[in-house]
């Protein structure tokens, strides 16, 4: 390398500097955009409810909301001290003893930050956008591009799963960012093995970066499996497996198995015992109205049609697709002439000289399915490209011909698709498919995102008539990305949010907030108390009436106050203050029902 070659290179990383760090800036915005707009949807709530060791309907609150002879309850009493085990008793409770990790780092963000639903959601938002940086660096190290490793970064920071679960304070953005990072660990551990040196700090960071993934998203493990595999497959060396083995063990005696041994760990195998029966059954006897959703029997044809959307979306340039909008046979045949192009491309693209016929027949084969169509979807051209954006990412594997680098890519493909095989695996072994979902499968899309962005560089260094046509598919898809990230925002993304209308600003803290307005001393507080109707052993607490209202609105009450507050099983939507002077009825809060409940 000549000195101006070393100049423009030094040059270069230092504007790489600038523009990783406006990337993360822009991840961090995308983040953080309308983070704190809606309302808690439902698992939000238990995990409030968790970090605070409160079990829903009063489990460990018998004594606030269920002394005989005891009709008010105030703030202070709901409050009072909770000792460990009532925190345990929350999360076997509503998560089936998942996720302590997320919760003991949210408790401890709540204790300095409060319980503002930005605050509860800003760890997520911070996490999403960490895995945007990890991302850049493996791309950077290990397929040593550093242009790459910015498109990375940059798809990254778009990919409409992290924007929507940073706005969730649930556990995937940060088991997702552990996981992740037990990778780039696991990595370079085996970079220091090979100059035949035992990195003894790699060794514990990765140690602790698997447990904490693992009692963040017990189906972590299935990254740390990967590592696994490739340890089987391509490393030859004792004193790795022993480090290796060691950073395991320390992760498993340290943490994992006290939780299970002592903590809420040891209810979850039951409990997941337990549910793979009942949503087996309910496979069988009742799949689509059941109270928890559709839950198809798990064969072989429910199982491609449940996961087909899952694969989809792991990726940029397939996400959206899905047989049941577009229909499986017109994917099937939009498939078929996306086969037909790559053959083409294949047989005549390498020819210096691409004739004529092949340059309009390629992008002719993408909309040519259009004739036999039955639903004429411009989402079909971006699966008629599929094909060739696969087989681009072919060709781009390649181009990368040292050993590490292959292997890296190897790596990839184990982590891009065995998260999402073993809930494939596991539909068939329990006879049901309600456990194949998006969120389960996204520990893999980080490495997903990676060879989409190879994918995408690809595209640009392909002759003119092919990168013409790529490009203007990559344009429509665009565009669909950028319409579900508005639809995420406004809340009318389904799949991401759960919801299908806007949710307003946190309800209970609204009431909280005119409770705190409107109350003076001798006034009541009346809470809606619906009689409950528990679909399984989990939710049954025993209480003939739920106290849910009661319990969300006090998370947001003063912890030293005395407002008396009582049930009022008479009516199942308001929450009503009577003014003990007047014996006035203003109304603080109506849920119309479970309209801003859930």
């Amino acid at each position: 390398m000549t000195i101006d070659q070393r100049s423009d290179f030094l040059s270069f990383l230092t504007r790489s500097r600038y523009i990783i760090f406006l990337i993360l800036l822009l991840a961090l915005g995308l983040r953080l955009y309308k983070s704190s707009v809606h309302g808690l949807y439902l698992d939000e709530k238990f995990t409030l409810v968790n970090t605070q060791g409160v079990s829903l309907e009063g489990a460990n609150q018998h004594d606030v909301f269920f002394t005989p002879g005891k009709t008010y309850f105030t703030p202070r009493e709901f409050w009072k001290p909770k000792p460990l085990k009532d925190y345990i008793r929350a999360i076997v409770q509503t998560d089936i003893g998942n996720s302590p990790a997320h919760y003991a780092l949210l408790w401890a963000w709540i204790e300095v930050f409060g319980l503002s639903d930005l605050s509860i959601r800003m760890p997520s938002i911070l996490f999403s956008t960490f895995i945007v940086g990890l991302v850049y660096l493996l791309v950077r190290r290990y397929l040593r591009s550093q242009p790459l490793a910015l498109l990375c970064a940059l798809l990254t920071a778009f990919e409409p799963f992290f924007i929507a679960y940073s706005h969730m304070a649930r556990n995937y953005c940060m088991t997702i960012f552990m996981a992740t990072l037990g990778t780039y660990l696991f990595l370079r551990i085996l970079d220091r093995r090979a100059e035949d040196k035992q990195p003894v700090g790699l060794y514990i960071g990765y140690g602790l970066s698997f447990a904490l993934a693992t009692l963040g998203h017990y189906l972590a493990v299935t990254v740390f499996l990967c590592h696994g595999i490739y340890v089987l497959l391509y490393i030859r060396n004792f004193k790795t497996y022993v480090g290796l083995g060691l950073s395991f063990l320390g992760g498993m005696l340290g943490l994992i198995v006290p939780w299970f041994v002592f903590g809420g760990g040891k209810y979850t195998f039951q409990t997941l015992a337990y549910q793979a029966k009942l949503y087996g059954g309910l496979a069988q006897t009742n799949p689509l109205n059941n109270g928890f959703g559709i839950i198809l029997p798990a064969t072989l044809a429910n199982v491609v049609k449940r996961s087909i959307p899952v694969w989809a979306d792991l990726f940029l340039v397939s996400n959206g697709l899905s047989a049941d909008t577009l229909a499986f046979r017109n994917l099937v045949i939009a498939l078929g002439m996306g086969l037909i192009a790559v053959f083409l491309v294949h047989r005549f693209g390498r020819q210096r000289s691409v004739p004529t016929w092949v340059q309009v027949a390629v992008p002719v084969l993408l909309v040519a399915g259009f004739a036999l169509y039955s639903v004429p979807s411009v989402r079909l051209v971006i699966a008629a490209a599929l094909p060739l954006f696969f087989y681009l990412l072919y060709r781009a594997f390649g181009v990368y011909d040292s050993r590490p680098e292959r292997r890296f890519l190897y790596l990839l493909l184990l982590l891009a698709t065995v998260p999402t095989l073993f809930l494939i695996a596991i539909a068939f072994r329990n006879g049901h498919t309600y456990g194949i979902t998006q969120r389960y499968s996204s520990f893999s899309f980080p490495y997903a995102l990676i060879l989409v962005g190879m994918i995408v560089q690809q595209v640009f260094r392909q002759p003119t008539y092919l990168r013409l046509t790529l490009g203007a598919v990559l344009l429509i898809q665009a565009y669909f990305i950028g319409d579900l990230l508005y639809r995420i925002y406004e809340d009318q993304a389904p799949k991401y949010t759960y919801y299908g209308r806007y949710r307003i600003e946190n309800p209970y803290n609204t009431a909280a907030q005119r409770i705190k307005k409107l109350y003076a001393p001798g006034d009541t507080v009346l809470y809606p108390s619906a009689r409950t109707a528990p679909r399984d052993e989990i939710e049954n607490t025993f209480t003939k009436y739920s106290i849910i209202d009661a319990q969300y609105t006090n998370l947001y009450l003063p912890k030293d106050a005395t407002y008396y507050q009582r049930m009022d099983t008479t009516q199942t939507d308001r929450i009503i203050l009577i003014k003990g002077k007047t014996g006035e009825r203003i109304t603080i809060f109506d849920f119309e029902g479970t309209k801003y409940r859930y």
